[in-house]
């Protein structure tokens, strides 16, 4: 069923909502799919299945929407579903929208205000043989990694006492841990922070708590083979600023705090955390961060202020992507040194884009390249039918970490690309050796399509066709058929 409203943030009537659950086998190809892409890729984001009681809501207010690539012996068949949550259960039940503005539970309906508000709509994470949709306003969702039916909240065996999880939790490729964390962890605008190691087997084997300056909205996290580390930044909410208004949105930008690092060793406890105060940047994605000696290397994609153009700031001032925009930079820590601050390096300054990735293979070790979708504006032509209002990107990235080179990929100007994540040809292929996956929002043809990328050539060599447009993915992830086997 085609329901006729959609999301003025992402503009366009291509983005109006589709309320689609189901599949197509054997999807119809453009060129070829390689033979030794054997797995799945599974994307996750929103779909409005209600429209929102207030017009200002954001796109991270559409219920969660999980779908799959299933790739076997050059063909691909295709399938998404909705995330079931009590929310989306009981706005199903009422048959229109009972939740109020994102993560302000002020404007709910009063037969909702003991039910869990999370869309789960963020990051589809594979571990210890399971699918989560993640939120970090909530605890995980199991997913069936073949019918991506719901099968619940996860809480580790009881075992996770944070509400909360992030939507970005990190695996280290050598020992299977997954490092997590949850903040807001005790309920709406606390400053308690859990941080949770969980071993290869699924089993939580550490928690550390901690208590941040402020509240804010740490989105991502990183880890070497020595430390975690959290990006702070002035991104923030309170109980007051929630109370005020039901149509305040979570989040406010104050540019009167500061940005932090929370660094905690890996093998320490609360005691041996460190918050290390640095300048107002938004570090809204990690890549990766490696430790050399007495230093932590972190990269990942930072604004100067408020990344996001729908949260406002404090001050009232509009969001400019001069300080909104994100670009590829490296943060060096002197983990010897008791005072604050670190290095600053913005290694690409002439590409803004806020959805980078890498091999994952390569989480704490010596990495090469970033990936990364941008917009050429020296490359946009006229706007296609129904096309969004921001500037599509239209451009995809390979960026070399240790030379500084990039090569790039144009997609050409009647569609926009969603992040492009990794897959690599085997499990024993060096860093970079690969495809590059990603959904293209057609707008002259007015479907998606997934793009398969060879990532050493930045050459095209497929393209999926799905015969409509499917929901906007905020983030994705590769399952190799080892980790997720099905029959082909």
């Amino acid at each position: 069923m085609v329901q006729r409203f959609g999301d003025k943030h992402l503009g366009g009537d291509f983005f109006q909502t589709l309320r689609f659950e189901g599949g197509i086998d054997d999807c119809e190809v453009l060129g070829e799919i390689p033979s030794d892409l054997h797995g799945t890729f599974y994307r996750l984001g929103g779909d409005w299945a209600y429209p929102p009681k207030y017009p200002h809501d954001v796109p991270f207010s559409a219920d969660g929407y999980i779908s799959m690539f299933r790739f076997a012996n050059g063909r691909v068949n295709y399938k998404g579903r909705f995330v079931h949550t009590p929310r989306y259960l009981a706005n199903r039940k009422a048959g229109g929208q009972l939740f109020g503005i994102y993560r302000n539970r002020g404007g709910d309906d009063p037969s909702v205000r003991g039910l869990s508000s999370t869309m789960s709509n963020t990051t589809p994470v594979i571990h210890a043989g399971k699918l989560f949709a993640t939120k970090e306003d909530a605890r995980p969702y199991e997913i069936d990694p073949h019918t991506l039916e719901t099968r619940g909240e996860y809480d580790f065996g009881g075992k996770l006492t944070s509400l909360t999880f992030t939507a970005h939790p990190k695996i280290d490729p050598e020992t299977g841990e997954m490092f997590a964390f949850g903040f807001e962890a005790t309920g709406e605008a606390s400053t308690d922070m859990y941080l949770y190691t969980i071993d290869r087997s699924g089993k939580i084997t550490k928690e550390v708590r901690v208590q941040a300056p402020y509240v804010s909205e740490n989105h991502d996290m990183a880890i070497s083979k020595t430390h975690v580390v959290i990006p702070h930044f002035p991104l923030t909410t309170t109980r007051e600023w929630l109370a005020a208004s039901p149509e305040n949105l979570h989040w406010y930008w104050d540019e009167r705090l500061p940005g932090y690092l929370l660094v905690v060793p890996r093998n320490g406890d609360a005691k041996d955390a460190r918050w290390i105060k640095g300048p107002p940047h938004a570090m809204g994605h990690t890549l990766n961060a490696t430790t050399e000696g007495s230093k932590l290397i972190l990269e990942g994609t930072v604004s100067n202020a408020n990344p996001y153009p729908f949260f406002p700031n404090r001050d009232g001032s509009p969001w400019t992507p001069m300080t909104g925009g994100a670009t590829i930079r490296r943060w060096v820590i002197d983990l010897d040194s008791r005072s604050d601050g670190w290095e600053e390096q913005n290694l690409f300054p002439a590409q803004s884009g806020g959805l980078p990735r890498m091999d994952d293979r390569f989480i704490t070790l010596p990495y090469r390249y970033a990936y990364l979708g941008y917009t050429d504006f020296s490359r946009l032509g006229p706007p296609s039918s129904g096309a969004p209002s921001f500037p599509p990107t239209n451009t995809l990235g390979r960026f070399d970490l240790r030379s500084g080179k990039s090569e790039t990929l144009f997609l050409g100007d009647s569609g926009s690309l969603q992040e492009a994540c990794f897959a690599p040809r085997n499990a024993k292929a060096p860093e970079g050796s690969g495809y590059l996956l990603g959904v293209l929002s057609n707008f002259a043809e007015r479907r998606s399509e997934l793009l398969v990328v060879d990532a050493q050539k930045m050459q095209e060599v497929g393209r999926v066709i799905l015969p409509f447009q499917i929901a906007a993915q905020v983030h994705g992830a590769w399952a190799p058929h080892a980790q997720v086997p099905f029959e082909a």
